[in-house]
């Protein structure tokens, strides 16, 4: 309960600033634009190929927009000096980190859904697959939410904001990138660093319509190890 009451106060301080208003303008505009001249553009397509194009450039913003978001969710109570103030409330570290991420998690849902008139182009000149829409946006969702965790994470260890972005950056770019060093490694190290890659080897059945449970469990079990990471270093800092 004091969870959801710390995420309705942090969602209402994005919508009632500028900048969250800026984040969502300019990523639903660069998303557009990537949607028509990549998705949508060149030759002649398919539905479920404009979809997947559609699915592939719009995970990137989300993991933007998930470093975007995460960055002045902790971080930014320590660089005001408002952190004490939290502390000193009756209210858990766990349920400081929760209600942040699930603001967070509610404000990048609200962008998602404000893609959702992309796709539904496609109905001008072609037919959706509604399962593949849907598979789609869980897939983006649960990525979504899988990033902003690891940013919450990197926003528990930052002073301000910036250095926030970079580390959830760096730690986003090393889970992505664990594609390569699976394909120089040797098997078992190269079956762990596939395993570990988020967004190669859990995102693309989402991206085709397809829903598998070991990909699911993949991104909660993220979301969850983020998370605690993140409440033990906000337990480590009340104790110093």
């Amino acid at each position: 309960m004091k969870a959801l009451l710390i995420a309705r106060r942090e969602l209402a301080g994005y919508l009632r600033t500028l900048s969250g208003y800026v984040i969502l303008a300019i990523l639903l505009a660069v998303n557009g634009l990537f949607f028509n001249a990549y998705a949508l553009g060149g030759a002649s397509k398919r539905s479920a190929e404009v979809l997947s194009g559609f699915f592939y450039y719009s995970s990137g913003f989300t993991i933007v927009a998930a470093i975007l978001v995460s960055m002045r969710l902790l971080a930014e109570e320590r660089q005001t000096g408002t952190l004490p103030l939290l502390y000193a409330s009756p209210v858990r570290d766990r349920d400081i980190v929760l209600g942040k991420f699930l603001a967070g998690l509610a404000f990048l849902a609200l962008y998602l859904l404000l893609t959702l008139y992309m796709p539904l182009l496609v109905l001008v000149n072609g037919k959706v697959s509604f399962g593949h829409v849907a598979a789609g946006y869980l897939g983006l969702l649960l990525l979504g939410s899988a990033s902003l965790a690891v940013g919450t994470f990197g926003s528990s260890l930052a002073k301000n904001q910036l250095l926030a972005a970079i580390f959830s950056a760096v730690m986003l770019v090393a889970l992505i990138l664990c594609w390569l060093l699976a394909r120089i490694t040797e098997q078992p190290l190269s079956d762990v660093f596939s395993a570990m890659s988020l967004w190669n080897q859990h995102f693309p059945p989402f991206q085709a319509g397809l829903i598998h449970v070991r990909d699911v469990v993949y991104y909660l079990v993220v979301t969850y190890v983020a998370l605690f990471a993140a409440t033990r270093v906000l337990e480590a800092r009340r104790w110093r």
